[in-house]
């Protein structure tokens, strides 16, 4: 039934969901690993942070700032060859994977530093007068006290990312993006366009409703 209305098999479909979740998951772990601590440093080291640092906050400010300013589109072709040298290819699944986490690295360090700039100066001052190091104002009271806005950072930044997921698909990176340009709008197949529109509506749905449910739950606890 799948394959006489939008013109795909049901496999294909299945498939193409799958390549859009690991795009999805790996691009949201490995940026996180990186944009995180970005954001952290951009925190600590601005003008009033407890590790203030111009020079390394500059840099780091500077840096992410270039990088946003590329629509993810142009990245996606402009880091082409780094992305060969990485993974050995230009196109697929697994380069696109490189792109999204240059794309989502930057954005989420953006979404973090604005959370934690949210938790009370007055707590940070307080841990420094108890005798607490930076680690320790860090991991005991900064990220606890923003926990619930982190999560609500993540699930934006988790958003964000699925539509890069989908614009990967100019590079034959899978996932739903690819379906609805190689078999939706090259051939004029309007019904799987809209199918892929609807798929992608769910994910958006599921992803914000689970964000918002455990900042909720966070955020009651505090």
């Amino acid at each position: 039934m799948i394959e006489q209305y939008l013109g795909i098999t049901s496999e294909q479909m299945v498939i193409a969901a799958g390549q859009t979740v690991y795009m999805l998951f790996w691009g949201l772990v490995l940026g996180s690993l990186l944009g995180i601590p970005l954001g952290i440093l951009l925190t600590i080291t601005r003008k009033g942070g407890i590790l203030q640092n111009k020079v390394v906050y500059t840099l780091i400010n500077y840096t992410i700032n270039i990088v946003r300013s590329v629509p993810y589109i142009i990245l996606l072709v402009a880091i082409m060859p780094l992305t060969k040298i990485i993974v050995g290819t230009r196109i697929g699944t697994q380069a696109a994977l490189v792109s999204l986490v240059f794309y989502i690295t930057p954005f989420l360090s953006r979404l973090v530093e604005s959370s934690l700039l949210e938790v009370d100066k007055g707590i940070i001052e307080a841990a420094e007068a108890m005798g607490a190091t930076p680690v320790q104002v860090i991991w005991h009271f900064l990220l606890p006290e923003a926990l619930g806005s982190l999560i609500l950072s993540l699930t934006t930044g988790t958003i964000g990312l699925l539509g890069a997921t989908a614009m990967a698909g100019a590079i034959g990176g899978g996932g739903v993006g690819n379906l609805a340009l190689t078999y939706g709008y090259q051939q004029f197949n309007t019904p799987l366009m809209v199918a892929t529109v609807i798929v992608l509506i769910v994910f958006v749905q599921l992803i914000q409703g689970l964000g918002n449910y455990l900042s909720k739950r966070v955020r009651s606890r505090e």
